[in-house]
Parts: structure tokens; C-alpha cells; sequence
């Protein structure tokens, strides 16, 4: 099948530029990216699971420690020669420890590989942030333009409309139209400048939307480039089947799901762990200076030479029953791996779903389009019809007016079911390739 070649990005170019100044698709998915809220937070999360990496690591290395203490105290003791009398003593003492843990059972490494994990999966979160982002602003782009071509219609309506009731409103100065006619004329125009203002808010409210997934303060002076679309080729996009298998290998959201049922697996081997025995090596060094009011000490520095010792050993920890605790974490682990692969299927279904979904929209839309404009192609050739009739006095108002409605509504219709199906296939091209290219 013939490759898309309709896609959003020829809503960015600047084929039929409506304002001198404004904004692209690229700038507002640029934009929206780097300032929405939602999108930053998940870049906080991201760095976050670096520092827990960070950590994770740092259990490999040994921890230093240092104290001080200095006691005194006061009244009877028992004294060197076992007697008790009245003394007074201090005391001071330094010491310095480290430690380090040789073997756990493979948790320190499990929970490295873990962290890893973690950061890659806050790392396609991020993405699948980034994607929601770019369909929003797009969807919200496009029907800003959807909004801007209608409102083009009504106001065309209008200027037709005002045309016939000057045209009544001199024939009735003659004679030749009734006083009805020109009544029935304004309303009739009256009722279009209502659409017209109906079109406008639905324009204002469209740029309030997309200005707000920028994080805009307000839609104020807020234009987009509006693009002509009238020449873009239009192409069936390949089957669900052929799109979903593409996504598959790039979507963050997939991604991030079978990223997290690795961490469920290693989760098991970690908790596991807990069954071995941790070896740990320990060292350290001391000193201290003691004086006593009934004897004679020798000085600081000596004591603190002299009294200076260091140790060095071995700990190990064998568990042999911690109430279950260890057993309950392995099948704890074990369930939520069971329940991210649930998960990881879910997601994938869902993705199959909403690429069905945007493909039979196309197609519809599509097959929508085409039909509006045969349709438009006929009420464009009859009103002219009746208009020329009109003109000649051989069709009356209420005809003509319903001609031109005829006509409106399939224009409307025409631009409606375009962009629909710009949206759909563009949609699909961002499943396929993860990105609105612009």
C-alpha cells in the first residue's frame, strides 16, 4: 500500500498564511513539551530515579563513621586497691569504624539492576508524557483551523445575506418586492450573524484550549498559521495490523510496561536473597584518656598513644526463621509480577484498540469527505441555479435562501470531514513513528 503522505506536518507549513504573525504545530508541540506542567513533573520523577540509582550503588561501598564522648564522674567508687572512697573521674575517648557487606545474597546487585530499570522506565514515562502532549496539541491545533475555516463560512453566509437585503430593500422602494420579503430577509441575516457569533466563540474557546496545554497565561492575541489544505493528498494509511506491529517496538508506553515486568522478575530473585546468609567485614580503631582525683595520670598524649587499638572481623548472619516474613516477600514478589504481566498486556491491548479506533475513523472520515464534496459539488451548481433564477425573477426568496443553506451546510461538512481525517492519519503516523514530523 501506498506510503501516508498526508500528515501534520502540512498543517506547519506556511502554504496560505492567514495572520502575519503566529504559531506552527512545531512551535506549539516544542513549546507545550518544554512548559507543561505534567511534562516537567515527569522529568522530576526521572531525576529522581537517578538519585535512587545513585543510592542503590552506594550500598557497594564501605561507610565511615567517627565518635567522640567524655564522661565525668563524682562521689564514692571503687578504687584500684578495692577499697571505696571519695573520687572524682573523666574520661575521654575517640573512635573510628567502618564496615562493608561482602555477600547478600545477591540483593545489593539485584537492587542496582533494579534501579536501573526504574530510571529507563521514568525515562519512557517521560516520553509517553511527551506523547500525550503532542496528540493533545495537535487535536487542539487542528480544530482551532477546523473553527478558523468554519467561521469563513459563516461569514461569507453573512456577506450573502446582506447583499440580498439591500437588493429586497431596493426592489421594495420600487415596488417590485413586499415589505415581507425584506423582513423575512433580515432574519434570515440576523440568524446568520448569530452563527457567525456562535463560530467565534467556538474559536476563542479552541484557542483557550491549546493555550492552556501551553501553560499560556492567556488566549489573548493567541494566532496559529493557518494552512491551506485544499491541494494535500489524501491516502489510506497500511492495515491496524501493519501500524500496531510498529508501535510496538517504539511506543514509550510499551516501553516503560516491559521495562517494569523486569523489575517484577528481579524483584523475585531479590527477595530470595533474604534465604542467604550476609557476610560483612568490620574494622576499626579507638583510643581514650582517663584521670582519677586520687591518683596521678600521665598526660593526654601519652594515654591517647598508649591506649590506641584497632580491630578488624567478621560477622555473619544466618536467618533461620523470621515468621515467615522472607517467604511472604517471595510470593509478594511473585504476585506483582504476575500482575505486571497483566498490566503489560492490558496496555498493549489498549494500544491495538486506540489504533483500530483512529484507522476506522479514517476510513470513515475518508469515505465522509469524499462523499461531502460530490455533495458540495451539487448544492454549489443548484444554488447557482436558483440564484440565477432569482435574479430573474423566476425563483423566490425562500428558495434562494434554502439553496444557499443547502450549500453552507455542505461546505461546513466538507471542512468537517477533512480534518478529521487529517487527524486520524496523522495519528496514525504518530503510532508508527512516535513523533508529529514537522
Amino acid at each position: 500500500m501506498k506510503a501516508i503522505t498526508l500528515t501534520l506536518a502540512a498543517l506547519a507549513l506556511a502554504g496560505s498564511v492567514r495572520a502575519e504573525q503566529g504559531w506552527t504545530l512545531d512551535q506549539c508541540i516544542d513549546y507545550a513539551i518544554q512548559n507543561n506542567i505534567q511534562v516537567r513533573q515527569s522529568d522530576i520523577a526521572a531525576q529522581t530515579r537517578e538519585v535512587d540509582l545513585n543510592s542503590a550503588r552506594s550500598n557497594r561501598l564501605p561507610d565511615l563513621s567517627a565518635s567522640a564522648s567524655q564522661n565525668w564522674s563524682f562521689g564514692r567508687s571503687l578504687t584500684i586497691d578495692n577499697t571505696y572512697a571519695n573520687t572524682n573521674t573523666a574520661s575521654t575517648s575517640f573512635s573510628i569504624g567502618t564496615g562493608v557487606t561482602l555477600f547478600a545474597g545477591g540483593r545489593i546487585s539485584g537492587n542496582i539492576e533494579n534501579a536501573k530499570l526504574g530510571l529507563e522506565a521514568a525515562k519512557s514515562d517521560l516520553e509517553r508524557m511527551k506523547d500525550d502532549v503532542r496528540v493533545q496539541v495537535a487535536e487542539s491545533f487542528i480544530q482551532i483551523v477546523y473553527n478558523q475555516s468554519i467561521l469563513e463560512v459563516a461569514l461569507n453566509q453573512v456577506a450573502i445575506d446582506s447583499m440580498q437585503v439591500e437588493r429586497l430593500t431596493a426592489l421594495a422602494a420600487i415596488g417590485k418586492a413586499s415589505s415581507a420579503e425584506v423582513a423575512s430577509q433580515k432574519a434570515t441575516l440576523a440568524q446568520s450573524r448569530l452563527a457567525v457569533t456562535q463560530a467565534q466563540n467556538n474559536l476563542s474557546m479552541s484557542k483557550l484550549t491549546l493555550t492552556q496545554l501551553l501553560e499560556l497565561p492567556t488566549p489573548d492575541g493567541f494566532e496559529i498559521i493557518q494552512p491551506g489544505a485544499d491541494d494535500m493528498e489524501f491516502s489510506m494509511p497500511d492495515s491496524p495490523e501493519d501500524i500496531y506491529a510498529q508501535a510496538l517496538d517504539i511506543k514509550p508506553a510499551i516501553k516503560s510496561e516491559e521495562i517494569r515486568l523486569q523489575q517484577a522478575n528481579n524483584s523475585i530473585d531479590i527477595a530470595k536473597g533474604s534465604y542467604y546468609p550476609t557476610l560483612s567485614l568490620n574494622a576499626g580503631a579507638g583510643t581514650g584518656y582517663y584521670t582519677s582525683s586520687n591518683r596521678t595520670a600521665d598526660g593526654f598524649g601519652s594515654q591517647l598513644k598508649n591506649n590506641f587499638g584497632p580491630q578488624v572481623g567478621l560477622s555473619l548472619n544466618i536467618p533461620i526463621f523470621s515468621r515467615n516474613s522472607n517467604r511472604n516477600s517471595v510470593r509478594t514478589a511473585q504476585l506483582n509480577q504476575m500482575n505486571q504481566e497483566m498490566q503489560l498486556d492490558n496496555v498493549k491491548k489498549q494500544l491495538y484498540k486506540e489504533i483500530q479506533q483512529a484507522y476506522y475513523n479514517a476510513v470513515a472520515s475518508k469515505s465522509r469527505y469524499e462523499s461531502s464534496q460530490e455533495v458540495e459539488t451539487s448544492a454549489q451548481e443548484s444554488f447557482e441555479l436558483v440564484q440565477a433564477k432569482y435574479e430573474g425573477g423566476k425563483a423566490s426568496i425562500t428558495e434562494f435562501n434554502e439553496s444557499k443553506n443547502r450549500l453552507v451546510t455542505a461546505q461546513a461538512d466538507v471542512i468537517k470531514y477533512r480534518y478529521e481525517y487529517l487527524f486520524n492519519t496523522a495519528l496514525l503516523e504518530f503510532y508508527r513513528n512516535s513523533s508529529f514530523e514537522l
